[in-house]
This record gives structure tokens, sequence and C-alpha cells, in this order.
């Protein structure tokens, strides 16, 4: 399954290494992992969102960390994963680590 993770980058100087370990944890449960935090540095905020709505998209499932309610960005993807139909879900969920 093709996965999209979402959750704060913006004001989180440790975001990359986080991102990394929950697409670690996904990919080790066989699935192929769409990881926002793997773009380059240098973009405008527009560049970033329509990159990772286009990620989005291409994603069977959207995947959210227990921070995303703190980053704008998120919180834009889950609003339109709920208009659209997009299955989602929280990954302490996906992991087995409980309700957020």
């Amino acid at each position: 399954m093709k996965i999209y993770i979402a959750g704060r980058i913006a004001g989180d100087r440790k975001y990359r290494a986080k991102f990394r370990e929950a697409a670690k944890a996904l990919e080790g449960m066989g699935h192929v992992v769409l990881n926002p935090a793997t773009l380059p540095d240098g973009l405008t905020d527009a560049d970033y969102m329509q990159i990772c709505m286009a990620m989005l998209n291409a994603a069977d499932l959207a995947v959210f960390l227990p921070d995303y309610r703190e980053s704008r960005g998120a919180m834009v993807e889950w609003a339109y994963c709920q208009r659209i139909g997009k299955d989602c879900a929280l990954y302490m969920d996906m992991t087995g680590g409980g309700r957020q």
C-alpha cells in the first residue's frame, strides 16, 4: 500500500528524524512510503503544499503523526482527506502505540 505521512514540519528542528523513523516503521510493514520530509530545503510554502498534495493524492492511505494538529499544513491535509474520502489512520494506531 502507498502511504503518505503527515505531521508537523515547520518549527520542528527534528522533523526529518521523526519522519524517517515513521517511514522506516511503515516500510517494515511492507508499505511504500511517500515522505514529505525528504523534500529539499529552499522551496516556498506554496511549493511544498503543492508537492505534498500531489503525494497525498497518489497515496492509498494518509497516516497522521501524533503532532499533526500542531501543523497548519497537516490540518489542511486532514480536512482534504475528510472531504474527498481518502482513507486516513493515526500513526500510533498503525504501529500499535494506542490512541493519540
